[in-house]
């Protein structure tokens, strides 16, 4: 997906692709291209780009993760999306992305879920 057909930005409403800052394009760009029912972790996608780190790619998926499958981009535990959990776990559950217990809570299985980039 290119420039031009980014237009959200969760915190303030729609904001014009242009005005993306060049690392969000490539995080977003990275997001785009994880398949259904797989996920990266906010590490994996700083790794994949070779720049930034897992707080840089948090940020940019708070500001405007909501034009992409945000879901797709996890904690490095596994663990669900605080305050979003019902929504992710529904999208999980519709793309038939492995989940597993832990305790009594249910997290991503990132052994089976992790998509590499290729």
């Amino acid at each position: 997906m290119g420039k031009n057909a980014r237009v959200t930005d969760n915190s303030a409403g729609p904001r014009p692709a242009a005005d993306l800052p060049p690392f969000a394009e490539l995080v977003l760009d990275v997001v785009d291209r994880i398949p259904p029912g797989r996920v990266m972790t906010y590490g994996d996608v700083a790794e994949f780009l070779g720049q930034g780190g897992p707080r840089q790619v948090g940020r940019v998926m708070a500001l405007y993760g909501g034009a992409v499958a945000w879901w797709r981009v996890v904690r490095a535990d596994g663990g669900l999306l605080p305050g979003h959990e019902l929504r992710a776990l529904a999208a999980y559950r519709t793309e038939g992305t492995p989940l597993r217990e832990s305790g009594e809570q249910l997290k991503l299985d990132l052994r089976r879920a992790r998509w590499d980039g290729r």
